[in-house]
C-alpha cells in the first residue's frame, strides 16, 4: 500500500497542480520572512495573511516545516508567546538580520529567475540555431 505523500504526488504529478506545488514549496520560506520583515507573526496569521494578500490564489497550509528551517539556520527567532482567547499559545516569530540578508538574496535569485522563465516564454519561433 502507498503511503500518504506518495498517493498526494500521484495525484498532482503530470498535471498544473504538480507545478503550484512546486513553486509554494520553493517559495515559501522568502514568503515568511518578507511577512516578518513587516512586523511578528504566529504561524496561522501568517497563513492567513498571505491568503488575504493574494486573494486566495496562495494558501500554505503548513508552514511548520519551513519555520522550523529558518529557525534552524537562526534566520527567524521566537519572539514572544501570548495566549489567544481560546487557550491556545501562539508563539510570534521576527526576522533576525541575518534573515533580512537572507530575504535580499531569496527575492534576487527569485526575480533573476522568473525573468529568466518569462523571457523564455516570449521566444518566437522558429529559433536559428547556435554557432
Amino acid at each position: 500500500m502507498k503511503k500518504r505523500k506518495e498517493l498526494k504526488r500521484d495525484k498532482v504529478a503530470g498535471t498544473p497542480a504538480g507545478i503550484r506545488e512546486s513553486l509554494k514549496k520553493a517559495t515559501t520560506e522568502m514568503l515568511v520572512l518578507f511577512l516578518l520583515e513587516r512586523k511578528p507573526m504566529y504561524t496561522y496569521e501568517m497563513m492567513q495573511t498571505i491568503k488575504l494578500m493574494c486573494d486566495g490564489k496562495i494558501s500554505l497550509t503548513n508552514l511548520y516545516i519551513a519555520i522550523y528551517r529558518l529557525e534552524d539556520f537562526q534566520f527567524i527567532r521566537k519572539d514572544f508567546e501570548e495566549l489567544s482567547d481560546e487557550n491556545r499559545t501562539r508563539i510570534y516569530f521576527s526576522i533576525t538580520e541575518n534573515g533580512r540578508l537572507y530575504l535580499r538574496r531569496l527575492i534576487d535569485e527569485y526575480r533573476e529567475f522568473t525573468q529568466a522563465v518569462e523571457e523564455i516564454l516570449k521566444t518566437q519561433f522558429p529559433l536559428t540555431p547556435l554557432e
